[in-house]
């Protein structure tokens, strides 16, 4: 039994194998997906702030969501691949604590990003007549930063809830980051309602999110069936079903990781999950929005 949080200075992470081929295996895994990552959201980054056909609202969008995905997975990945190279799982309580701050932060900030990017689709095609006057660059700052800036409180008021609370289970955490439903696991019994609370507050602002962005693109679909040409679309879904799958993968795997109940918890089930949410999303995000796109690859 652990008195309090003061008396843990480091959390142990969980170990990916006991036998040094397989540690290294998932070495390699990392590594690949992390470089892809890198190359994939680097080439998003600077095609768009070369180009200036792409300074439009949409690329604009996508820039954000580059850095927001370099961001997410440079969290994670790093820290993890340096545990399994020096066969240790320790990570400091401070980075712990930064760990859950920036991931919470991050992913606040995308999934608003998400959203946004949604209305961006839904005026281009309901109401393109009014589209430079709803989506000027002063108006796309605006919503940018609104993303950014939920994020941050999200994130400020989530740490500082979680690490104020006294640690009673011990400090091996049951994931290969610092992911804020197994910290709250490690902390007593009932302390960890207020955070609950929290957590139920920003999942239904996440569904009020994912319930817009359903009904816009419903909206959407119809605006898209009556166009006459064929090209058109097939332009306009090929834009919008690629940002609908992000979503949807997005916001499922999250909720589940931060609501499913506590008899569903396995290691091995914890860890797709998180992989699902965290690692993907990073490495397939340039993929899915820039192959599917003909502007942006004449660009590239």
């Amino acid at each position: 039994q652990m008195p309090n949080s003061s008396s843990v200075s480091e959390f142990l992470l969980l170990a990916f194998a006991d036998t040094r081929e397989l540690q290294l295996l998932h070495f390699g895994l990392f590594l690949g997906i992390y470089l892809a990552a890198l190359l994939g959201n680097g080439i998003i980054l600077t095609t768009v702030a070369c180009n200036h056909r792409l300074h439009t609202p949409m690329y604009f969008f996508l820039l954000n969501l580059a850095i927001l995905d370099l961001g997410c997975i440079s969290i994670t990945l790093p820290k993890a691949m340096a545990n399994i190279l020096w066969d240790t799982r320790a990570i400091s309580y401070e980075g712990c604590a930064a760990q859950v701050f920036f991931l919470v932060f991050l992913f606040g900030a995308e999934y608003s990003l998400l959203t946004v990017m949604t209305y961006d689709r839904y005026i281009a095609i309901c109401k393109p007549l009014h589209y430079r006057s709803l989506l000027g660059s002063r108006a796309c700052a605006q919503m940018a930063a609104a993303a950014w800036g939920s994020g941050f409180v999200h994130a400020v008021l989530h740490t500082a809830n979680t690490f104020s609370l006294p640690l009673c289970q011990g400090n091996a955490v049951d994931q290969f980051f610092c992911e804020l439903p197994q910290i709250l696991r490690l902390t007593c019994s009932d302390s960890y309602l207020t955070e609950m609370a929290l957590i139920m507050f920003s999942v239904c602002l996440g569904v009020g999110c994912f319930v817009f962005i359903v009904l816009s693109y419903v909206q959407v679909f119809r605006a898209v069936l009556r166009m006459p040409s064929e090209q058109g679309r097939h332009k306009a879904f090929s834009t919008c079903l690629p940002h609908l799958s992000v979503v949807s993968l997005f916001l499922s795997t999250i909720m589940f990781a931060y609501l499913k109940p506590h008899f569903i918890s396995s290691s091995f089930l914890n860890v797709v999950v998180a992989v699902l949410y965290s690692v993907v999303p990073p490495a397939v995000n340039p993929l899915i929005y820039s192959m599917r796109n003909q502007e942006f690859k004449d660009a590239v």
